[in-house]
């Protein structure tokens, strides 16, 4: 598909723009944008094709999308601001700031377990449809109820829903505020990035329509057989499914906050972000937290055979680092988190650098997505 792609790019990077093109040229996009900040500032903020299925309403400046597990990487920000001012301690048990959590054999697992996906709470016991994510309450106290599915701290597996609900608690407890509110206050606002958990109804105009993934038959690339992993991701896996995308665009969702899954933006939003990061914690006047606090992040806690995903990988507090397996960047402090489908934001300390990508058309194969990372190998090349 042959797209004009608008929006703005330092000429040292027209690499980068051209590789976003050809991402259309091969018919992987229907719609998407990418962002790139060097010291804060936009060298790359481009955007192309169509918000729909059927390509009939361009995909604008101001289209935004749901960028499912990305939007963990907002939420272990807001965490870290908690841990950067002293409330929030990641060696402490969990249940000295949520109570009812320190049960069921949960009573010393600490926050920093969460963070690094290595508490045992993975997933849920029981299945769920997806309504029950609207209801915070019914998630929370299942959750405090639960057992952990392995020994807490002997293995990493992926929370890909708890992560939201159990971080987004020990949030709304220190602070009384929800995760999706003190985003807003505490980062969106300040920083100015048009991004969401939680979206209001006003916003619904500018909601590009997420396009399910093809159903990955055995002998597909990407194809996992549900039955050769553990009994852990089973519940989680019906969460990921055609229909569930289908759900996302209801108002139901959209409103709902869901501070692993249901963030809403563009790429220049989560790269905006993504730059106070790169800067150390700071930029234009706001401060969400110090270098120190950003470092101590990206710390390995755990570097093994997720149970979840079935793959190698490295985790920090929060976000996931650079691996000889995945190597996302030429520099070593680097972190980062992808989303179903696709969806991908990076921040390297060392580059003083960030990016994002964000798209429409949902790929079905991997564990990471190589759209983006695709075109930030043409922004690092760049650099040289």
């Amino acid at each position: 598909m042959n797209v004009e792609i608008q929006g703005y790019y330092d000429e040292k990077f027209a690499a980068v723009k051209e590789a976003f093109r050809k991402n259309f040229e091969d018919d992987l996009e229907v719609g998407a944008s990418f962002a790139a900040t060097i010291d804060g500032k936009f060298v790359v903020d481009i955007w192309g094709g169509y918000e729909d299925a059927a390509m009939t309403h361009p995909w604008e400046k101001d289209t935004i999308i749901n960028v499912y597990s990305t939007t963990k990487v907002m939420t272990a920000i807001c965490v870290h601001m908690l841990i950067d001012r002293g409330q929030l301690d990641p060696s402490a048990p969990v249940a000295k700031y949520w109570p009812e959590f320190g049960q069921a054999g949960k009573e010393k697992i600490p926050v920093g377990y969460i963070l690094s996906h290595q508490s045992g709470m993975a997933g849920f016991e029981e299945d769920i449809p997806v309504e029950a994510l609207y209801d915070w309450e019914r998630i929370i106290k299942m959750l405090e109820k639960q057992k952990p599915m392995w020994e807490p701290g002997k293995h990493c597996g992926y929370h890909a829903a708890t992560f939201g609900y159990l971080l987004g608690e020990l949030v709304r407890r220190i602070t009384g505020k929800t995760l999706g509110t003190f985003f807003r206050e505490e980062v969106a606002i300040p920083l100015g990035v048009d991004f969401h958990i939680g979206l209001a109804a006003e916003h619904d105009h500018r909601v590009g329509e997420l396009i399910p993934p093809p159903v990955l038959k055995p002998g597909d690339p990407g194809y996992v057989d549900p039955e050769s992993m553990p009994v852990i991701p089973k519940k989680v896996l019906g969460l990921l499914t055609p229909d569930a995308v289908v759900r996302s665009r209801d108002r139901a969702w959209r409103g709902a906050e869901i501070p692993a899954a249901n963030g809403h933006g563009n790429a220049r939003s989560v790269a905006r972000v993504g730059a106070a990061m790169a800067c150390g914690g700071e930029l234009d006047g706001v401060r969400l937290m110090g270098l120190p606090t950003i470092e101590k992040a990206i710390e390995e806690q755990c570097h093994d055979t997720d149970l979840v995903m079935g793959i190698p990988i490295r985790y920090g507090l929060g976000f996931g680092l650079n691996t000889k397996e995945m190597p996302l960047s030429p520099n070593p402090r680097v972190f980062w988190w992808a989303g179903w489908g696709g969806s991908m934001t990076l921040v390297d300390l060392d580059a003083r650098l960030s990016w994002a990508y964000v798209m429409n058309k949902m790929g079905g194969g991997g564990a990471v997505d190589m759209r983006g990372p695709g075109i930030a190998m043409a922004l690092y090349a760049s650099l040289a």
